[in-house]
């Protein structure tokens, strides 16, 4: 083992042992929150603050429902050198005439959420236990992909993201955006950032909506924060063409020295500072997105779900464990967006949730951690309804879709609500799977602004309507307020 590993493993080691104790005097959970762009990381973490703050009813919170939690409110958030989550910018967003969503997660943040409740248990209450902190920690789901490049060096990461490009469901996209260059020319700065442009424009196209796949690192390229335009993010992948090695000087050794800059400066530091320390997950995810993509979009969702799973360090804590090598011992994954259906289709989609997460969530139930897959809207832009076609009673949901949201011929504009029959998801998760566009009409989810705000007479907003808000709270952090 190298020296440099054995001394990073030693202060990790010492830096647990000191949130151990820490958590000893003032308990607190590390909440992370991730998921892959547009799934709605902004929005849940808003909701969940909010409706704990504005005392919203959670009736499967039993905290909430047992009448035990008595106040929730905000604090100074501990980790000094991360970007606090700007709560008060994206409610104001959300309670705006009209309302509208907030931006999308860009970089990593933390907000900290403390509820002072009536504990269950008599040591607690012996021990004055009547307070958790909550450190959210909201963080693109593309930098998780980036936690398997710590295993591959430039040449095997080449190979792959060529093989990707290659393939049928990619081809089209990649167009020249993978240049053939010469491994062996000479290093050239104005080369290298032009062979970084067209990877980047590459990795742009194929999250459009029209595609919506969801793998292949590096995260940060489309996601830059305040490393745009360096070095360590201005590489591209070439082919060796079976060549073992390249000259000092050439534009592979450029590439080489990039790439493993961009291994130690963002993503080690990454896994060291964040991920490794977090105590649950919760993993958002836009199920109804790949599934408008098509056959590809939902094979690449699910092969991004697998490869993040695996970046998880799961399973149930011991005393050593949360001593030495803390684990995340709860996941929920939540398909994100429910209220785009009809509540008769969300035990449907939870099914094609778990399809598509099985295999990691087997490894995590193995190692001990409880897991668990539900369909969710931290915030409910629609209502339902019902509606008659040809006689027949549908069921609609009802809501005001966002301008440019397209129904076959039909484009909407924004400023009219209308009710909308989106089509019933396949009893068999497999087959959903197999053939995302076989719903009757080849019906397209489409996207709602948010609802409007309801004023309270004392002032403030009444808490945001929500699909399932609670379930995933419970099993969050129940555990931890009994």
């Amino acid at each position: 083992m190298p020296i440099s590993t054995l001394t990073q493993d030693v202060a990790y080691a010492f830096r647990n042992v000191g949130h151990f104790a820490a958590d000893l005097v003032q308990p607190t959970i590390r909440l992370g929150v991730t998921g892959l762009a547009r799934s709605g990381k902004t929005v849940f973490i808003t909701a969940l603050a909010h409706n704990l703050i504005a005392g919203g009813r959670m009736p499967f919170f039993d905290a909430v429902a047992q009448g035990r939690v008595l106040r929730a409110y905000l604090e100074p958030q501990p980790d000094d050198q991360v970007p606090r989550f700007d709560y008060e910018r994206h409610l104001a967003d959300l309670t705006a005439s009209p309302p509208r969503w907030p931006e999308s997660t860009r970089r990593i943040s933390q907000l900290r959420l403390v509820l002072e409740y009536k504990t269950q248990k008599f040591w607690k209450r012996r021990l004055g236990y009547n307070r958790l902190n909550i450190d959210i920690i909201d963080y693109p789901g593309e930098w998780l992909l980036d936690l398997p490049l710590l295993q591959l060096d430039y040449r095997q990461w080449s190979l792959h993201a060529l093989e990707q490009a290659q393939s049928a469901s990619r081809k089209a996209i990649a167009k020249a955006a993978l240049a053939t260059t010469d491994p062996a020319t000479p290093a050239d700065e104005v080369l290298a950032q032009r062979l970084a442009d067209l990877f980047k424009a590459y990795l742009r196209e194929t999250r459009a909506d029209s595609h919506a796949f969801s793998t292949l690192p590096p995260g940060r390229f489309l996601m830059p924060g305040d490393l745009e335009g360096s070095p360590a993010l201005t590489f591209a992948p070439l082919d060796a063409h079976g060549e073992e090695s390249f000259p000092r000087g050439s534009l592979w050794a450029m590439m080489v020295r990039r790439y493993e800059a961009y291994k130690t400066h963002v993503v080690r530091p990454f896994f060291r500072d964040h991920f490794a320390r977090l105590d649950r997950q919760i993993v958002l995810i836009d199920v109804l997105a790949a599934l408008n993509g098509g056959r590809p979009a939902v094979a690449d969702l699910e092969r991004a779900m697998t490869e993040i799973l695996e970046c998880f360090r799961t399973g149930s804590n011991s005393l050593w464990s949360s001593l030495f090598a803390p684990r995340i011992d709860r996941i929920v994954f939540a398909a994100t967006k429910a209220d785009h259906l009809h509540q008769k289709s969300h035990d449907r989609l939870e099914a094609i949730l778990a399809a598509l997460t099985e295999q990691g969530m087997g490894r995590a139930h193995y190692a001990g951690a409880q897991v668990k897959a539900l369909a969710l809207a931290a915030i409910r832009a629609t209502r339902e309804g019902n509606a008659k076609r040809n006689g027949e009673v549908l069921p609609c949901i009802v809501g005001y879709p966002l301008p440019g949201e397209t129904i076959g011929r039909r484009r909407f504009d924004g400023s009219e609500a209308f009710a909308i029959f989106p089509g019933d998801l396949p009893a068999d998760p497999q087959a959903a799977l197999r053939n995302p566009h076989a719903q009757p009409d080849d019906v397209r989810f489409v996207r709602f602004r948010p609802p409007d705000p309801v004023l309270l007479p004392s002032g403030g907003f009444a808490p945001l309507s929500n699909i399932r808000l609670d379930r995933a709270l419970q099993a969050l952090i129940g555990d931890r307020l009994q």
